[in-house]
């Protein structure tokens, strides 16, 4: 018993009995002759026969084989075998459903010549001159002998078989003007074909991308080739392939077995493309991507869903289990600064990966740039401290992403003393109106670019600073405000425990010290520093460009109120509380249950208030040591060691349950 019957003989009824083998769903297909058997996949769950036959024969096999669903995928212009079909399935009773090809938008064409028949195409060629490429089958051959010299001006393009070689070769049509092939066939080999015999005209049907109709459309206009479109004999209403693969889903409650790509389509331009990348985006029944990729690489008909969110996507393939050769279009290459990575975490293993051009491989090229050594990254869409990268590397390459991307990174360059570095700036990359420019910053003040752009930054002069905190307290200027001295420092720092992308507080921020190490060393983070006295909130924009520190955001007032619409902090230094502490600490580990906390105090009073909150305080891992510190001093000829104030160092780290 078949659950499903295809009458096939197409490109559209193979491509429905691979997917019924591959899901393994009991069907008997139905083709005309042995050459049609041949082409149809072998598997267990496939019946094929290869009789021609009457609707009677139709329905005592439906009968006999007891389907529940008719695919009929016969050829467009076999207009009797879909009566005959149709007939069949209402007398057995059995569901009928016509699967049609895409009729697709023909608007982009231009000036191609409409006809309904070949006959009519014949007549108009008559009064033309030029070679002609026919690629409208055997069975319409004989038409085109009505045209004068046409053993010489037609070239027609027919199926390899023995039996349609010595019907055309009867006919006239031998040697060089008779192509026996079997297709469908790529753009190119249309278009190497229709240069190879010099023709001017392109005789063909509307058979859809199944039957390469926009391959031989495409050829044709690049070749300065005039096409003839033959209209269909019947106007018909049904299903696409995918709309049926859809239904017989649904109907069977298949799920996705999609084989997925996630393909680097390069800069944008389908040159910088490799083939397998052009492949995967060719061969694929679904295009998923941003709107700007999709409209890099669709082919006319082809379904696409735009979106780059990768919950979204997964949630769309799983929902559409009839899409088998799935390309996610990603700009550039999957590697680098891509959407890949969240997908392949959600997608599993099984997705296949295919490299593209890059844009830093591609802009380093075009400015004869190695780029083994260069620091990467990119701020489309993201917050970084790009300057502070400048700072710390020779060379730096960033995607910008923004129209006001380049001029306002040569004004924060500017404004940070490092105004005569040079930049490299791209933009619309392999584009026809590329933009590539150079220049010091002060060159690009103010310059609005394509908000396709990218910078490339060489600074002789980078500083990646010591590999520890450390900074001289001489180094800072202090006026009359208090500093927190440099060996305290050292170990409030060693205990805080920072990262390279932590997000500290230092509240009670003083000549900012502390604020401009942890700056230093969370280089790819933010410090927030907080502090009350305008005097010392002087002191601390001073420091702040003295040391170039352009991730640290100084916020004038008291805490905790100061903090409370602050982003998240990894980690808090404090170093003054004015009597708070307790709602400080409330606030630190309200916002985040896991913070690092390191306080300095100098009274005991402080120190006393410090340990009551923390013994209430969901925190572990708490530490205290006291720090004293003294250092020579010259007397004479002598050295006497003088003591600074000991310090109290306490640090813990919250246990991660919420207040």
């Amino acid at each position: 018993m078949c659950r499903v019957m295809v009458f096939a003989g197409t490109t559209e009824g193979r491509e429905l009995a691979e997917f019924l083998a591959r899901r393994e769903i009991p069907a008997h297909i139905c083709v005309a002759t042995e050459y049609g058997e041949q082409l149809l996949p072998q598997g267990d769950c496939l019946e094929i026969s290869h009789e021609r036959l009457c609707a009677e024969e139709m329905e005592a096999l439906m009968k006999e084989k007891g389907c529940q669903m008719v695919l009929d995928a016969t050829h467009p212009y076999a207009a009797e075998v879909t009566v005959n079909i149709r007939q069949a399935c209402e007398h057995a009773g059995v569901s009928y459903v016509r699967v049609l090809r895409e009729n697709q938008d023909t608007s982009y064409l231009g000036d191609c010549i409409y006809v309904d028949s070949v006959e009519e195409a014949v007549t108009f060629l008559e009064h033309k001159s030029g070679n002609i490429l026919a690629t409208t089958g055997s069975k319409e051959a004989a038409k085109y002998t009505a045209l004068t010299n046409f053993e010489q001006r037609v070239f027609l393009r027919v199926l390899s078989l023995p039996n349609v070689v010595k019907q055309c070769q009867e006919l006239g049509f031998q040697g060089k003007n008779l192509i026996c092939m079997q297709g469908p066939f790529s753009l190119e080999l249309n278009e190497a074909m229709l240069r190879q015999w010099n023709c001017q005209y392109l005789v063909t049907k509307m058979s859809g991308s199944t039957g390469g109709f926009w391959e031989k459309a495409e050829a044709a206009r690049r070749c300065g080739c005039t096409l003839i479109l033959i209209g269909r004999p019947i106007k018909e209403e049904g299903i696409s392939v995918t709309a049926c693969k859809k239904l017989l889903c649904k109907e069977f409650s298949l799920k996705s077995q999609a084989e997925i790509s996630l393909v680097g389509i390069g800069m944008g331009s389908s040159q910088n493309r490799t083939m397998e990348a052009q492949v995967a985006i060719e061969n694929a029944d679904l295009l998923i991507g941003a709107r700007r990729m999709i409209e890099a690489c669709k082919k006319p008909g082809q379904d696409c869903y735009v979106e780059y969110n990768s919950e979204k996507i997964a949630s769309y393939i799983a929902e559409h289990p009839e899409y088998e050769k799935i390309a996610v279009v990603l700009s550039g290459d999957p590697g680098f600064q891509s959407g890949a990575k969240k997908l392949l975490d959600i997608l599993g293993e099984q997705v296949k990966v295919l490299a593209g051009t890059s844009s830093v491989s591609y802009f380093m090229s075009k400015i004869h740039k190695s780029w083994d050594d260069v620091y990467l990254t990119s701020v489309h869409g993201k917050e970084k401290n790009l300057v502070g990268m400048i700072q710390r590397h020779k060379k730096v390459f960033a995607i910008l992403g923004t129209r006001e991307g380049i001029g306002n990174l040569a004004k924060d360059l500017v404004n940070w003393g490092l105004g005569d570095i040079m930049l490299y700036t791209g933009e619309r990359l392999s584009y026809e109106d590329e933009i590539l420019k150079k220049g010091t910053p002060k060159e690009f003040l103010n310059y609005e670019a394509d908000a396709l752009s990218v910078v490339y930054v060489e600074n002789p002069n980078a500083d990646p600073g010591n590999a520890t905190h450390g900074i001289s307290d001489e180094d800072f200027l202090r006026e009359k405000v208090p500093m927190t001295k440099e060996e305290v420092r050292i170990v409030s720092l060693a205990k805080l425990g920072l990262k390279e992308d932590s997000i500290c507080y230092d509240v009670g921020a003083g000549t900012g010290s502390v604020s401009i190490e942890i700056a230093k060393r969370a280089w790819k983070g933010r410090v927030w520093a907080i502090e009350k006295k305008p005097l010392a909130v002087e002191l601390l924009k001073k420091n702040r460009l003295k040391f170039k520190a352009e991730n640290l955001e100084i916020i004038e007032g008291m805490a905790p109120e100061a903090l409370e619409d602050l982003e998240v902090p990894t980690h808090a230094f404090i170093g003054g509380s004015s009597g708070n502490m307790e709602r400080i600490l409330q606030l630190l580990l309200k916002k985040n249950p896991r913070v690092r906390i390191v306080i300095n105090c100098i009274a005991l009073e402080t120190v006393a208030e410090t340990l009551a909150c923390l013994k209430h305080l969901p925190v572990e891992k708490t530490e205290i040591l006291q720090l004293a510190v003294s250092k020579a001093k010259a007397v004479g000829s002598y050295h006497m060691m003088m003591g600074e104030n000991p310090i109290y160092i306490i640090s813990c780290t919250g246990v991660g349950e919420t207040l």
